[in-house]
């Protein structure tokens, strides 16, 4: 039989909801999921390279790339382009290749509405309680108060669009969430639509059974 054909695993979450640890974890635990590399406008960091950080492409060739349909999905933030290239995808999911996308709710929808939506795993990431989700962000130490508030302010909006994913994770308990997270994965991985061998496996079955008739 034939290669599984590869999942473009999407999470989201409002900050602080566990999203970015969860995604590590992800990627320690399987070295067949990797992250997406994704095309940006803005110029390249020191040490960055492109094809690893991001690909980097001037804002006419991005213009270019969304203007022929060579985008998944697309946005734009500070001035700067941001979006997951068509063939790097499509080249991954023909391998086999488990791509994971660390996106917000409106990149996932435009990747779910995409060509390539069927081969889309969509989670949601809720955290227990809002109380909980603060705590988290303050503990983290890395924003002012009023940074957080924003963030706070912003969650409302996000965790409204958890009825759009296919499934949807309480962070009550990291261990067990990851745990959880696998047996998505695991299950996803033998969804019909991605394991294109089996139509040739059940007509060698049915032509063994006729000629054993």
């Amino acid at each position: 039989m034939s290669h599984r054909r590869g999942l473009l695993i999407i999470l989201s979450s409002p900050s602080g909801a566990g999203k970015s640890t969860l995604s590590k974890r992800l990627l320690a635990w399987d070295p067949a999921i990797r992250f997406s590399v994704s095309a940006t406008t803005r110029a390249p960091r020191v040490g960055e390279e492109h094809g690893r950080e991001y690909y980097f492409h001037s804002h006419d060739d991005f213009a270019d790339m969304v203007a022929r349909d060579q985008m998944l999905e697309h946005a734009t933030v500070f001035g700067n382009s941001y979006g997951s290239p068509r063939g790097p995808v499509e080249a991954a999911i023909n391998a086999g290749q488990d791509l994971l996308f660390d996106i917000d709710w409106q990149g996932g929808q435009q990747i779910r509405n995409s060509a390539l939506g069927k081969h889309v795993l969509s989670i949601f990431i809720l955290p227990p309680t809002m109380a909980e989700l603060e705590r988290r962000l303050i503990s983290r130490a890395q924003d002012e108060a009023d940074v957080i508030a924003q963030r706070m302010q912003k969650s409302r909006d996000e965790i409204s669009h958890w009825p759009e994913y296919d499934y949807v994770l309480i962070n009550d308990d990291l261990d067990e969430s990851e745990t959880r997270l696998r047996t998505i994965i695991e299950a996803e991985r033998m969804r019909l639509s991605q394991q294109p061998g089996v139509v040739d496996l059940v007509r060698r079955l049915n032509a063994e059974f006729e000629e054993n008739q």
